[in-house]
């Protein structure tokens, strides 16, 4: 019988990508609406297509915005500053719908006592971490963002020549022996007269057998560029974009759960964000603390409740305690109530901005300050740990 690889796939898109057009503008919003309110409350959502973008939305705050204002300027610090690419940040139709929070939600969240904020809604959310590197994510996701990014940044520095803002690209890697690259996938938009040997050359030789190298992985893989043959037509003008389209993309590649619920455009009040960011949190201390190789974390709640209705681990096979003992180290040491989720990572009132985490992933990222990717726990899960 043939046998066959155990292989994995992951994806990563650029920050020209329709969706994730849509995802910097509600995030940009949200980072405007805090900056002014810390209190706001935000739920941002838009949609885009052919020179036209839609905002729309529930935002309750104090601030003072001129969203359209906010929106042109995300568009035209991605690139999309030509009528050529058929979405023209300058010129664009752009139509606000956004209007306030329900105050059914408001009833249910809004309290003087962050400890007693309740959830801004019902709904579980994952939280994971592993050893394969040393930001304590999946391989496979890590390498696509870094892909993605590299051609970005080579683009905006005028060294991608011929080269739009909308890009992809996808990650197999190869575990049947040791850990390899298999295949690497690129789409990337580009002018309509190029030499497309010279464009695929490019990609080839100076993004991804970089980026492997930067790995210290091997750089014999098999690669694909833009298998069509064509991408001239990409952007919103190319396929409509929506917020909150590219969950996996911001989380784990597909290595863990989705709870289905997605970040941008959401105050902090929204357990889809914060619960996910107190979910890694605990993930990457466990994992850190030499509890597991691998391990998830679970959590879910009720609209207007603080307090989690439940918390799960699965460490995959790779514990080296029992998960009934991850999950009193869990219950011990992490208060994960919205509102205190709040405070320790100040979310309201961020060190990072929202729209920075809205391209590239929300985890993992060494280039944000993101106080959920810090350490802290270590030491106190290996003294409990000594104690159960």
């Amino acid at each position: 019988m043939e046998k066959w690889k155990i292989l994995f796939t992951s994806e990563s898109v650029s920050e020209g990508h329709p969706d994730k057009v849509c995802d910097q503008v509600a995030d940009a919003i949200l980072d405007a609406c805090l900056k002014e309110d810390p209190m706001s409350r935000v739920a941002c959502e838009c949609f885009t297509t052919s020179d036209y973008l839609l905002i729309g939305g529930e935002i309750t705050t104090k601030a003072k915005l001129n969203y359209e204002k906010i929106a042109r300027e995300v568009l035209l610090d991605i690139g999309y500053d030509k009528d050529e690419y058929g979405f023209n940040g300058n010129t664009c139709k752009i139509e606000n719908k956004i209007k306030c929070q329900s105050p059914d939600i408001a009833q249910g969240v809004d309290n003087e006592r962050m400890e007693d904020i309740g959830a801004g809604d019902q709904g579980m959310m994952f939280g994971y971490a592993s050893t394969e590197t040393e930001n304590y994510m999946p391989l496979p996701i890590v390498l696509a963002h870094k892909l993605v990014r590299s051609a970005t940044l080579l683009r905006k520095e005028g060294k991608f020549k011929g080269s739009r803002p909308d890009m992809k690209a996808q990650v197999t890697i190869d575990y049947t022996d040791g850990i390899r690259i298999d295949t690497i996938l690129m789409s990337c938009q580009h002018d309509e007269n190029i030499s497309f040997e010279e464009f695929k050359r490019f990609i080839h030789e100076e993004i991804m057998i970089p980026v492997a190298k930067s790995f210290h992985l091997n750089t014999d893989f098999n690669y694909l560029i833009n298998p069509t043959g064509r991408f001239v037509l990409g952007g919103p003008a190319g396929d409509t974009g929506l917020t909150g389209r590219k969950i996996i993309v911001d989380t784990y590649g597909g290595r863990a759960c989705s709870g289905g619920g997605a970040f941008s455009g959401k105050d902090p009040s929204k357990v889809d964000r914060s619960g996910s960011y107190a979910a890694r949190y605990v993930a990457k201390n466990l994992v850190a603390a030499g509890l597991a190789k691998r391990l998830q974390v679970q959590i879910s709640y009720a609209i207007g409740v603080s307090k989690p209705i439940s918390i799960a681990v699965d460490t995959f096979g790779t514990g080296k305690i029992a998960d009934s003992k991850i999950l009193t180290i869990i219950h011990e040491l992490f208060d994960l109530r919205p509102g205190k989720i709040i405070e320790k990572f100040s979310l309201t009132k961020p060190t990072f901005a929202y729209r920075d985490l809205s391209n590239y992933g929300h985890f993992g990222r060494p280039d944000v300050d993101c106080p959920w990717e810090k350490l802290d726990q270590v030491n106190n899960i290996l003294a409990l740990v000594k104690k159960l």
